[in-house]
């Protein structure tokens, strides 16, 4: 049970009161102590209790949402419905039915989703090894970097280990020195750096060594360069396709989650209210309880403060349901409900802000899955760090940037005598300074009396016309 007391709400219809909400108690019963009723203290309220064999009781919610929609013209909002149903009944066995349909689908999405975020850390390592590998081409081709001769080194290590098989193979730069004794070779290779394979022969014919050390030097180095410039292009080409494939290996799995998400609020849904301990539900009966609440809330166009009229609508059924076709030749098989009926309706003035806090505490624990899944897949990206963010943003995927992430990036980096100079018109902009709102007017207290008052003769008219119309529709006892 909820304790309302412990709600705190700034704007309140009753601001000398400390806590939002009191907590009713009522006697249900003559004699009978008082007992919390599970909802906040009410300006007034009714209570009906209604019970007929062969009627269905959908009819009793709809008759009093219509009236109170078009002829009390209240804006309604649902709050929650629960239903449970006991194991023998057939319903049970319908709705798990429905259930396990859900939560199969709901399996398979996040199987799914589960084995492509784990492609997704490959696919992040993948290119980060291509980006490893292409500083060293960047380096190699630049002629100004200062970093171009250990690049290049690094390139031709790479090549005599991979392509030439190392200093086991023969034919390799380290195999030919050791079983030909072409001694010199390795420190020629290594130390030779033509910027292209056109450029080989002018570099080496410019050596004075013998001709045949040449002959071998210029295989190899053309070989390299040749197998340099093509595993560049290649590296090149495998970047792009890996980036677009990364991004829409994301792509697919936001939309995988945004399929499973209306399954999840299903399965939310469809599954039972624990209330096997009511003694109204028996396992051996075909019975089911059924609990819908509605909000239906109402403010005045001249009024000057926020205050609302608000009747709060609660329906509980004991109901026997059958499984029949609703008409015929409708092939979907559901169940009508028979049974008892009791309708509580409750009234308060409320601020919007004490509406809001009343859904939010109600709806607290709706869709808790929901955020699990989404917590659990977010925490999994996380985890990746700062990379997936900038290659999904390298691919045209639009995120969000930290601002201080950015600022780090604009501010300059320098050193030297003209450092001062540049941190004295180098400034940080200013923040905008976000103007505070004006506090609120203080209330006239005989304007918001009169307001409160119009508001409470209003509902306690609405719900007994309401109570008085639907027992008189029903054919019940008026006076």
């Amino acid at each position: 049970m909820i304790d309302w007391e412990s709600i705190k709400v700034e704007n309140k219809s009753s601001p000398g009161d400390k806590a939002a909400f009191k907590t009713e108690k009522l006697e249900l019963f003559r004699l009978q102590e008082e007992i919390p009723t599970g909802y906040p203290e009410p300006v007034h309220r009714y209570r009906l209790v209604y019970e007929i064999l062969n009627q269905s009781i959908e009819n009793n919610y709809f008759w009093i949402y219509n009236y109170m929609l078009y002829d009390q013209d209240y804006i309604i909002e649902k709050i929650y419905d629960i239903f449970t149903a006991s194991e023998q009944s057939s319903f049970f066995g319908a709705a798990q039915a429905r259930l396990s349909i859900q939560q199969d689908r709901i399996s398979n999405f996040l199987a799914t989703v589960g084995k492509m975020v784990k492609e997704l850390f490959q696919l992040v390592r993948e290119l980060r090894i291509i980006d490893e590998r292409l500083s060293y081409y960047y380096d190699s081709y630049d002629t100004s970097s200062k970093s171009r001769e250990s690049a290049e080194i690094t390139l031709k290590g790479i090549f005599v280990d991979m392509v030439e098989g190392g200093a086991k193979s023969t034919s390799s730069v380290y195999g030919m020195a050791r079983e030909i004794q072409f001694a010199i070779l390795p420190d020629l290779f290594f130390k030779m750096h033509p910027h292209s394979s056109k450029d080989v022969d002018q570099v080496i014919d410019e050596l004075k060594f013998n001709r045949k050390v040449r002959e071998v030097l210029k295989r190899k180095l053309r070989s390299f360069l040749a197998w340099k410039e093509h595993t560049f292009k290649e590296l090149q080409t495998k970047r792009i396709f890996t980036l677009k494939f990364l991004r829409q290996h994301f792509d697919i799995i936001k939309m995988y989650m945004a399929w499973v998400r209306p399954y999840l609020r299903n399965v939310q849904r469809l599954q039972m209210a624990d209330k096997t301990s009511s003694p109204e539900l028996i396992n051996a009966f075909e019975g089911a309880l059924i609990e819908i609440e509605i909000l239906c809330r109402k403010k005045f166009k001249e009024q000057k403060y926020d205050r609302n009229g608000v009747v709060i609508l609660n329906f509980s059924y004991r109901a026997s349901p059958q499984m029949d076709f609703h008409q015929e030749g409708f092939q979907h098989k559901g169940p009508v409900y028979h049974g008892k009926t009791e309708i509580n309706f409750l009234g308060y003035i409320w601020t919007t802000e004490e509406i809001e806090a009343y859904k939010k505490a109600r709806t607290m624990e709706d869709l808790e899955l929901l955020a699990i899944i989404d917590n659990s897949l977010a925490e999994a990206m996380s985890g990746l760090g700062e990379e997936l963010d900038k290659y999904l943003e390298e691919a045209g995927e639009k995120l969000k940037k930290r601002p201080e992430l950015e600022q780090e990036k604009l501010k300059p980096h320098s050193s030297g005598p003209m450092a001062g100079l540049i941190e004295t018109f180098w400034k940080t902009p200013p923040k905008k300074k976000i103007p505070k709102k004006p506090a609120p007017e203080k209330p006239n207290p005989i304007m918001l009396e009169r307001e409160v008052k119009k508001l409470t003769i209003d509902i306690k008219q609405s719900m007994y016309n309401t109570y008085k119309n639907f027992k008189r529709a029903h054919k019940m006892l008026t006076w």
